[in-house]
C-alpha cells in the first residue's frame, strides 16, 4: 500500500506544481479568465498565509508544519493495510508536499516562500490544485472512518477474538 500512497502523492505534486507552472506563466498581475462563468475563474495570487490567507505574518510556521505534515502522512502510511485509505493519504502527501515545496522555494525567500494559488472560487477563496487534493484526502479519511474502515490491522492483543 505504501507504494500507491507515495504513487498517487507523486502524481499529485507533479499536476499541482506544473498547474502553478502554468498560472505563474500564463496569468498576469490582474489578469482572469473566466472558467465557468462568475462561479470559477482562474487568477493569480501569492498566498504567505494559511487557508483564508490567515497568518500572513507568520510565513515560516506553516513551512515547519508542512515539513512535519509531510513525514508525518508518510509514516503513517507505511502502516497502511488498506486501499482507500493509501489513496486518501496519498492525496494528503502530495498536496502537503507542494505546498510545502512552495513555502521552501518560492518568493521571498527560503522557508518564507508564497504558495500559488489560482483557482477562484466565485470569490470565496482562491485555492490550487494540491488544495482539492487535500480536500478530497480529508473527506474520504473522515468518510472511511464513519464507515469503520480501518486503515492498519489492529494488534489481537488490543482485540482478542472472543
Amino acid at each position: 500500500m505504501f507504494w500507491s500512497t507515495l504513487g498517487i502523492g507523486l502524481v499529485l505534486l507533479l499536476v499541482d506544481q506544473a498547474s502553478k507552472w502554468w498560472a505563474v506563466g500564463a496569468l498576469g498581475d490582474s489578469e482572469s479568465i473566466d472558467v465557468v462563468g462568475d462561479v470559477i475563474r482562474f487568477w493569480l495570487v501569492y498566498n504567505p498565509g494559511a487557508a483564508f490567507s490567515m497568518g500572513t505574518g507568520v510565513t515560516w510556521v506553516f513551512t515547519i508544519f508542512a515539513g512535519v505534515a509531510v513525514v508525518a502522512i508518510a509514516w503513517y502510511a507505511w502502516r497502511v493495510r488498506s486501499t482507500p485509505w493509501a489513496y486518501a493519504l496519498g492525496l494528503l502527501l502530495g498536496g502537503a508536499t507542494s505546498h510545502f515545496g512552495d513555502r521552501l522555494f518560492r518568493e521571498p525567500g527560503f522557508a518564507r516562500g508564497h504558495v500559488v494559488d489560482f483557482i477562484d472560487y466565485a470569490g470565496f477563496f482562491v485555492g490550487n490544485v494540491a488544495d482539492i487534493g487535500i480536500f478530497t484526502g480529508a473527506v474520504t479519511i473522515v468518510v472511511l472512518s464513519f464507515r469503520g474502515i480501518e486503515a492498519v490491522d489492529r494488534d489481537p492483543v488490543d482485540n482478542p477474538a472472543g
